[in-house]
């Protein structure tokens, strides 16, 4: 059974790009902004991982993490956040966050983040504290 991956940006042709780069390996859903995300998880749908932009309408990346890490139902699915924000801001993001696997500076090489992806759902599971 294939895994599943949730994909949440704001760009219509990124969402597109990731969509066509990963659904041969996994089950692909995607969602304009973290509100529809959640909405969408709420809804008793499960994923393998999330990856993430941070600068979206609604409810953006950074409330988005801050949400997940803070959920005992979400904190353990792994989060790569890609997005264009520098690479020292994002250090201390890493750190902040407990679910964030990676980060990834956009524009991105595609074979990459595919690999990092994988590397991601494949991890050891964390114990729930």
């Amino acid at each position: 059974m294939k895994k599943t991956i949730l994909i949440i940006d704001d760009s219509a042709p990124i969402r597109f790009l990731l969509e066509a780069m990963l659904s041969k390996e996994y089950n692909v859903v995607s969602a304009a902004d973290g509100f529809v995300a959640l909405t969408w998880l709420a809804k008793g749908n499960a994923v393998d991982c999330i990856i993430t932009d941070l600068q979206m309408p609604n409810i953006d990346g950074w409330e988005l993490l801050e949400y997940l890490s803070g959920s005992g139902l979400y904190q353990n699915i792994p989060v790569v956040v890609l997005s264009s924000q520098p690479d020292m801001e994002m250090h201390n993001t890493e750190h902040r966050y407990n679910n964030v696997y990676a980060f990834v500076q956009k524009p991105f090489d595609p074979m990459r983040l595919t690999e990092i992806v994988g590397q991601a759902i494949n991890r050891p599971l964390m114990a729930i504290a």
